[in-house]
Protein backbone atom coordinates (compact mmCIF):
# COMPACT_ATOMS: atom_id res chain seq x y z
CA UNK A 1 0.00 0.00 0.00
CA UNK A 2 1.23 3.84 0.24
CA UNK A 3 2.89 5.50 2.36
CA UNK A 4 1.22 8.76 3.35
CA UNK A 5 2.23 12.04 5.29
CA UNK A 6 0.33 14.50 7.12
CA UNK A 7 2.00 18.03 7.83
CA UNK A 8 0.68 20.88 9.85
CA UNK A 9 2.05 23.91 11.38
CA UNK A 10 -0.40 25.30 13.73
CA UNK A 11 -2.66 21.63 14.82
CA UNK A 12 -1.06 19.56 17.61
CA UNK A 13 0.00 15.81 16.54
CA UNK A 14 -3.00 14.69 18.73
CA UNK A 15 -5.41 16.77 16.30
CA UNK A 16 -8.85 14.91 16.19
CA UNK A 17 -9.24 15.49 12.51
CA UNK A 18 -6.11 14.16 11.40
CA UNK A 19 -5.01 11.95 13.85
CA UNK A 20 -8.32 10.21 15.49
CA UNK A 21 -10.31 10.78 12.41
CA UNK A 22 -7.95 10.97 8.97
CA UNK A 23 -4.90 9.04 9.60
CA UNK A 24 -6.87 6.36 11.74
CA UNK A 25 -9.23 5.61 8.37
CA UNK A 26 -5.97 5.29 6.73
CA UNK A 27 -4.01 3.10 8.26
CA UNK A 28 -7.34 1.13 8.40
CA UNK A 29 -7.20 0.53 4.76
CA UNK A 30 -3.68 -0.75 5.26
CA UNK A 31 -1.33 2.62 4.44
CA UNK A 32 1.63 3.43 6.13
CA UNK A 33 0.87 6.63 7.75
CA UNK A 34 2.73 9.44 9.62
CA UNK A 35 2.36 12.38 11.04
CA UNK A 36 4.73 15.89 11.28
CA UNK A 37 3.56 18.56 13.10
CA UNK A 38 5.05 21.98 14.51
CA UNK A 39 2.79 22.64 17.29
CA UNK A 40 3.87 20.14 19.99
CA UNK A 41 6.25 17.98 21.14
CA UNK A 42 6.34 14.39 20.68
CA UNK A 43 7.97 11.42 18.64
CA UNK A 44 6.51 8.15 19.14
CA UNK A 45 3.14 5.81 18.60
CA UNK A 46 -0.09 7.30 19.04
CA UNK A 47 -3.18 5.23 17.97
CA UNK A 48 -1.11 3.15 16.09
CA UNK A 49 0.04 6.07 13.64
CA UNK A 50 3.99 7.12 13.51
CA UNK A 51 4.32 10.49 15.01
CA UNK A 52 7.15 13.36 14.25
CA UNK A 53 6.44 16.58 16.22
CA UNK A 54 8.43 19.14 17.45
CA UNK A 55 7.15 22.13 19.71
CA UNK A 56 9.33 25.09 16.97
CA UNK A 57 5.90 27.55 15.89
CA UNK A 58 7.87 30.38 16.97
CA UNK A 59 11.07 30.08 15.06
CA UNK A 60 11.66 31.16 12.03
CA UNK A 61 10.10 30.19 8.84
CA UNK A 62 13.39 28.96 7.41
CA UNK A 63 13.70 26.54 10.63
CA UNK A 64 10.31 25.49 10.09
CA UNK A 65 10.61 24.67 6.60
CA UNK A 66 13.97 22.45 7.07
CA UNK A 67 12.12 20.69 9.80
CA UNK A 68 9.62 20.11 7.44
CA UNK A 69 11.30 19.37 4.21
CA UNK A 70 14.08 16.70 6.41
CA UNK A 71 10.34 14.88 8.10
CA UNK A 72 9.54 14.44 3.85
CA UNK A 73 12.73 13.23 3.02
CA UNK A 74 12.81 10.40 5.81
CA UNK A 75 9.99 9.18 5.34
CA UNK A 76 9.44 9.62 1.11
CA UNK A 77 5.79 10.15 1.23
CA UNK A 78 3.58 9.12 -2.12
CA UNK A 79 0.92 11.38 -1.17
CA UNK A 80 1.29 14.89 1.23
CA UNK A 81 -2.13 15.91 3.21
CA UNK A 82 -1.11 19.28 4.38
CA UNK A 83 -3.48 21.53 6.20
CA UNK A 84 -1.91 25.16 6.10
CA UNK A 85 0.15 26.77 3.53
CA UNK A 86 3.86 26.79 4.56
CA UNK A 87 3.38 22.70 4.52
CA UNK A 88 2.33 22.75 0.80
CA UNK A 89 5.51 24.82 0.06
CA UNK A 90 8.00 22.86 1.70
CA UNK A 91 6.37 19.95 -0.06
CA UNK A 92 7.10 21.50 -2.96
CA UNK A 93 10.91 20.37 -3.90
CA UNK A 94 9.90 16.73 -3.58
CA UNK A 95 6.53 16.77 -5.06
CA UNK A 96 8.67 18.50 -8.20
CA UNK A 97 11.19 15.64 -8.37
CA UNK A 98 8.84 12.89 -7.29
CA UNK A 99 5.95 13.43 -8.73
CA UNK A 100 3.62 13.23 -5.83
CA UNK A 101 -0.18 14.29 -4.82
CA UNK A 102 -0.11 17.07 -2.63
CA UNK A 103 -3.54 17.57 -0.73
CA UNK A 104 -4.51 20.61 0.78
CA UNK A 105 -6.71 20.33 3.59
CA UNK A 106 -8.31 23.56 4.42
CA UNK A 107 -10.09 23.72 7.46
CA UNK A 108 -8.75 27.47 8.72
CA UNK A 109 -10.49 30.77 7.40
CA UNK A 110 -7.09 32.38 5.67
CA UNK A 111 -5.64 34.54 6.58
CA UNK A 112 -7.26 34.63 10.26
CA UNK A 113 -8.33 37.73 11.77
CA UNK A 114 -5.83 36.64 14.66
CA UNK A 115 -3.09 36.83 11.95
CA UNK A 116 -3.58 40.43 11.25
CA UNK A 117 -4.54 41.71 14.27
CA UNK A 118 -0.51 42.85 15.42
CA UNK A 119 -0.54 45.13 12.60
CA UNK A 120 -2.28 48.85 12.80
CA UNK A 121 -3.75 50.26 9.23
CA UNK A 122 -2.65 50.41 6.90
CA UNK A 123 -0.01 47.27 7.87
CA UNK A 124 -2.70 45.20 8.13
CA UNK A 125 -4.04 45.39 4.56
CA UNK A 126 -0.62 44.83 3.14
CA UNK A 127 -0.06 42.21 5.23
CA UNK A 128 -3.58 40.53 4.40
CA UNK A 129 -2.69 40.69 1.06
CA UNK A 130 0.68 39.13 1.39
CA UNK A 131 -1.07 35.97 3.53
CA UNK A 132 -3.80 36.21 0.33
CA UNK A 133 -0.86 35.68 -2.39
CA UNK A 134 0.63 32.76 0.02
CA UNK A 135 -2.47 30.69 -0.09
CA UNK A 136 -2.50 31.31 -4.00
CA UNK A 137 0.34 29.75 -4.11
CA UNK A 138 0.13 27.33 -1.92
CA UNK A 139 -3.03 26.47 -3.61
CA UNK A 140 -1.36 26.56 -6.97
CA UNK A 141 1.11 23.72 -5.72
CA UNK A 142 -1.19 21.32 -4.39
CA UNK A 143 -2.66 18.97 -6.56
CA UNK A 144 -6.04 18.07 -4.91
CA UNK A 145 -8.19 20.50 -2.23
CA UNK A 146 -9.56 18.98 0.59
CA UNK A 147 -12.22 21.69 1.98
CA UNK A 148 -13.95 21.49 5.66
CA UNK A 149 -17.08 23.32 4.35
CA UNK A 150 -18.38 24.78 1.20
CA UNK A 151 -17.88 28.81 2.78
CA UNK A 152 -13.94 27.65 2.52
CA UNK A 153 -14.07 27.21 -1.41
CA UNK A 154 -13.07 30.32 -1.53
CA UNK A 155 -10.87 31.93 -2.91
CA UNK A 156 -8.79 28.63 -4.44
CA UNK A 157 -11.98 26.33 -5.25
CA UNK A 158 -12.62 29.62 -7.98
CA UNK A 159 -8.67 30.29 -8.88
CA UNK A 160 -8.35 26.46 -9.64
CA UNK A 161 -11.37 25.46 -10.53
CA UNK A 162 -10.24 22.01 -12.40
CA UNK A 163 -8.32 20.68 -9.70
CA UNK A 164 -10.06 17.72 -8.10
CA UNK A 165 -11.63 18.32 -4.55
CA UNK A 166 -13.87 17.35 -2.08
CA UNK A 167 -15.63 19.03 0.75
CA UNK A 168 -15.04 16.71 4.65
CA UNK A 169 -16.54 18.17 7.52
CA UNK A 170 -15.92 17.45 10.94
CA UNK A 171 -17.94 14.87 11.79
CA UNK A 172 -17.31 12.76 15.03
CA UNK A 173 -16.46 9.07 15.15
CA UNK A 174 -19.40 7.20 17.16
CA UNK A 175 -16.42 5.77 19.19
CA UNK A 176 -15.51 9.16 21.03
CA UNK A 177 -19.36 10.26 21.42
CA UNK A 178 -20.81 9.72 24.77
CA UNK A 179 -24.33 10.20 24.49
CA UNK A 180 -26.62 11.61 27.63
CA UNK A 181 -30.20 12.45 26.66
CA UNK A 182 -31.96 14.50 29.34
CA UNK A 183 -35.35 15.16 30.35
CA UNK A 184 -35.70 18.82 32.47
CA UNK A 185 -36.04 18.64 36.01
CA UNK A 186 -38.36 21.09 37.46
CA UNK A 187 -37.26 24.33 37.97
CA UNK A 188 -34.04 23.53 36.84
CA UNK A 189 -31.63 23.50 34.06
CA UNK A 190 -27.84 23.56 33.40
CA UNK A 191 -26.30 25.81 30.75
CA UNK A 192 -23.55 24.70 28.93
CA UNK A 193 -20.29 26.59 27.16
CA UNK A 194 -17.12 24.39 26.44
CA UNK A 195 -13.94 25.68 25.02
CA UNK A 196 -11.88 29.41 24.85
CA UNK A 197 -13.37 31.69 27.51
CA UNK A 198 -12.72 34.69 25.34
CA UNK A 199 -14.62 37.82 24.73
CA UNK A 200 -14.06 36.62 20.58
CA UNK A 201 -15.57 33.44 21.26
CA UNK A 202 -18.40 34.21 23.18
CA UNK A 203 -18.19 33.63 26.54
CA UNK A 204 -19.18 37.47 27.35
CA UNK A 205 -22.88 36.52 25.47
CA UNK A 206 -23.26 33.13 27.31
CA UNK A 207 -23.03 35.39 30.99
CA UNK A 208 -25.44 38.26 29.38
CA UNK A 209 -27.98 35.41 28.13
CA UNK A 210 -28.03 33.33 31.83
CA UNK A 211 -28.34 36.84 33.43
CA UNK A 212 -31.00 38.08 31.51
CA UNK A 213 -32.45 34.66 31.85
CA UNK A 214 -32.43 34.84 35.88
CA UNK A 215 -34.02 38.04 35.62
CA UNK A 216 -36.95 36.65 33.69
CA UNK A 217 -37.37 33.87 36.13
CA UNK A 218 -36.06 34.60 39.49
CA UNK A 219 -36.94 31.77 41.29
CA UNK A 220 -35.17 29.04 38.40
CA UNK A 221 -31.99 27.27 39.29
CA UNK A 222 -29.62 27.92 36.88
CA UNK A 223 -26.64 25.92 36.83
CA UNK A 224 -23.48 26.71 34.40
CA UNK A 225 -21.17 24.46 33.64
CA UNK A 226 -18.09 25.61 31.35
CA UNK A 227 -14.99 23.34 30.39
CA UNK A 228 -11.84 25.10 29.38
CA UNK A 229 -10.09 28.08 30.09
CA UNK A 230 -8.12 31.27 29.13
CA UNK A 231 -4.98 31.14 26.33
CA UNK A 232 -4.28 34.71 26.38
CA UNK A 233 -3.57 37.08 29.58
CA UNK A 234 -5.82 39.24 27.99
CA UNK A 235 -8.69 36.69 27.77
CA UNK A 236 -7.89 35.83 31.60
CA UNK A 237 -8.51 39.30 32.57
CA UNK A 238 -11.74 39.62 30.29
CA UNK A 239 -12.97 36.27 31.96
CA UNK A 240 -12.43 37.29 35.52
CA UNK A 241 -14.01 40.49 34.99
CA UNK A 242 -17.02 38.12 33.70
CA UNK A 243 -16.93 36.45 36.95
CA UNK A 244 -16.89 39.32 38.84
CA UNK A 245 -19.89 41.28 37.41
CA UNK A 246 -22.06 38.19 37.29
CA UNK A 247 -21.48 36.06 40.20
CA UNK A 248 -22.96 33.06 39.48
CA UNK A 249 -23.95 30.87 42.39
CA UNK A 250 -24.43 27.42 40.69
CA UNK A 251 -20.81 27.76 38.63
CA UNK A 252 -18.82 24.71 37.59
CA UNK A 253 -15.59 25.39 35.66
CA UNK A 254 -14.10 22.08 34.41
CA UNK A 255 -10.38 22.30 32.68
CA UNK A 256 -10.41 21.16 29.07
CA UNK A 257 -11.41 17.77 28.32
CA UNK A 258 -8.84 15.28 26.30
CA UNK A 259 -10.37 14.46 23.04
CA UNK A 260 -11.73 10.93 24.06
CA UNK A 261 -13.20 12.52 27.01
CA UNK A 262 -14.64 15.27 25.94
CA UNK A 263 -17.86 14.23 25.55
CA UNK A 264 -18.28 13.39 28.59
CA UNK A 265 -17.05 16.24 30.57
CA UNK A 266 -20.43 17.85 29.49
CA UNK A 267 -22.69 15.08 29.93
CA UNK A 268 -24.80 17.00 32.75
CA UNK A 269 -25.32 19.65 30.29
CA UNK A 270 -29.14 20.48 29.52
CA UNK A 271 -28.51 23.08 26.73
CA UNK A 272 -25.34 23.68 24.75
CA UNK A 273 -24.06 26.89 23.49
CA UNK A 274 -21.92 29.13 21.34
CA UNK A 275 -22.67 32.55 21.18
CA UNK A 276 -19.64 33.78 18.70
CA UNK A 277 -19.42 37.08 17.28
CA UNK A 278 -21.24 37.76 13.96
CA UNK A 279 -18.28 38.78 11.66
CA UNK A 280 -16.88 37.67 8.17
CA UNK A 281 -14.46 34.82 9.19
CA UNK A 282 -17.14 33.41 11.60
CA UNK A 283 -19.45 33.75 9.09
CA UNK A 284 -17.37 31.11 7.01
CA UNK A 285 -15.93 28.93 9.84
CA UNK A 286 -18.13 25.84 10.77
CA UNK A 287 -18.30 25.83 14.55
CA UNK A 288 -17.14 21.54 14.59
CA UNK A 289 -18.70 21.05 18.40
CA UNK A 290 -22.17 21.58 17.03
CA UNK A 291 -21.49 18.12 15.61
CA UNK A 292 -20.74 16.61 19.06
CA UNK A 293 -23.00 18.01 21.25
CA UNK A 294 -25.69 17.02 18.63
CA UNK A 295 -24.27 13.26 18.67
CA UNK A 296 -24.46 14.02 22.70
CA UNK A 297 -28.34 14.08 22.35
CA UNK A 298 -27.86 17.75 23.62
CA UNK A 299 -30.19 20.74 21.69
CA UNK A 300 -27.87 23.77 21.18
CA UNK A 301 -28.69 27.83 21.02
CA UNK A 302 -25.64 29.00 18.63
CA UNK A 303 -24.91 32.26 16.11
CA UNK A 304 -26.65 32.31 13.05
CA UNK A 305 -24.01 31.74 10.80
CA UNK A 306 -23.54 31.65 7.42
CA UNK A 307 -21.57 27.83 7.96
CA UNK A 308 -24.05 26.59 9.85
CA UNK A 309 -26.98 27.77 7.70
CA UNK A 310 -25.39 26.21 4.49
CA UNK A 311 -24.61 22.60 6.36
CA UNK A 312 -27.29 22.30 9.00
CA UNK A 313 -30.85 22.67 9.79
CA UNK A 314 -30.87 23.46 13.09
CA UNK A 315 -34.24 24.70 13.67
CA UNK A 316 -34.43 20.38 14.43
CA UNK A 317 -32.63 20.59 17.51
CA UNK A 318 -32.06 23.89 18.77
CA UNK A 319 -31.81 27.81 17.81
CA UNK A 320 -29.73 30.29 15.24
CA UNK A 321 -29.46 33.35 17.34
CA UNK A 322 -28.05 36.72 16.81
CA UNK A 323 -24.93 36.32 20.45
CA UNK A 324 -26.13 39.97 21.73
CA UNK A 325 -29.45 39.73 21.41
CA UNK A 326 -29.45 38.00 25.66
CA UNK A 327 -33.77 38.88 25.84
CA UNK A 328 -33.64 36.44 22.75
CA UNK A 329 -31.79 33.72 23.87
CA UNK A 330 -33.20 33.49 27.29
CA UNK A 331 -36.75 33.18 25.78
CA UNK A 332 -35.76 30.61 23.92
CA UNK A 333 -34.42 28.54 26.87
CA UNK A 334 -37.75 29.55 28.65
CA UNK A 335 -39.38 27.67 25.73
CA UNK A 336 -37.59 24.33 26.43
CA UNK A 337 -38.72 24.78 30.39
CA UNK A 338 -42.74 25.68 29.34
CA UNK A 339 -42.57 22.60 26.62
CA UNK A 340 -40.43 20.03 28.11
CA UNK A 341 -41.65 17.75 25.44
CA UNK A 342 -40.64 20.02 22.85
CA UNK A 343 -36.84 19.79 24.68
CA UNK A 344 -37.37 15.90 24.47
CA UNK A 345 -38.07 16.53 21.07
CA UNK A 346 -35.32 18.15 20.02
CA UNK A 347 -33.08 16.07 22.28
CA UNK A 348 -33.80 13.18 20.48
CA UNK A 349 -33.50 15.29 16.82
CA UNK A 350 -30.17 16.09 17.70
CA UNK A 351 -29.17 12.27 18.19
CA UNK A 352 -31.44 11.10 14.97
CA UNK A 353 -29.77 13.82 12.94
CA UNK A 354 -26.17 12.55 14.37
CA UNK A 355 -26.86 9.18 13.50
CA UNK A 356 -28.50 9.34 10.10
CA UNK A 357 -26.21 12.47 8.41
CA UNK A 358 -23.00 13.95 10.52
CA UNK A 359 -20.92 11.10 11.85
CA UNK A 360 -17.42 10.04 10.32
CA UNK A 361 -18.55 6.77 9.17
CA UNK A 362 -21.03 8.29 6.22
CA UNK A 363 -17.88 10.30 4.99
CA UNK A 364 -14.79 8.53 5.42
CA UNK A 365 -14.90 5.96 2.52
CA UNK A 366 -15.61 9.06 0.70
CA UNK A 367 -12.01 10.36 2.26
CA UNK A 368 -9.80 7.47 2.41
CA UNK A 369 -11.16 6.67 -1.99
CA UNK A 370 -10.38 10.23 -2.80
CA UNK A 371 -6.64 10.03 -1.01
CA UNK A 372 -6.15 6.70 -3.07
CA UNK A 373 -7.77 8.00 -6.18
CA UNK A 374 -4.92 11.26 -5.61
CA UNK A 375 -1.89 8.81 -5.79
CA UNK A 376 -3.19 6.21 -8.48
Amino acid sequence: MSRILFLTTAHRHDDDRILYHQAKALKSKGHEVKICSLSSEFQGMAEGIEIESYAVLEKSTEEKTNVLERAIQDFRPDCIICSEPLAVIAAKKFKKRNKVSIIYDITEWYPSMRMIEPYSFPLNILHAFKFILIQLYAGLISTHYIFGEDTKKFPLAYFFPFKNKIVLPYYPDDIYIHPNIKKLKHNTITLCYTGQFSEEKGIGNFFAAADCLRKKQPGLEIRILLIGGARKEKDEKYFAGQLEKYRFEHLTIGKSASFETFTEAYAEADICFDLRAMNYENHHCLPIKLFYYAASGKPVIYTDLKAIRQHINVSEFGFLVDPGDSEVIADHILKYLGDPELYSKHAGNARAAYEKKYNWSAISTIFTDFIAKSIK
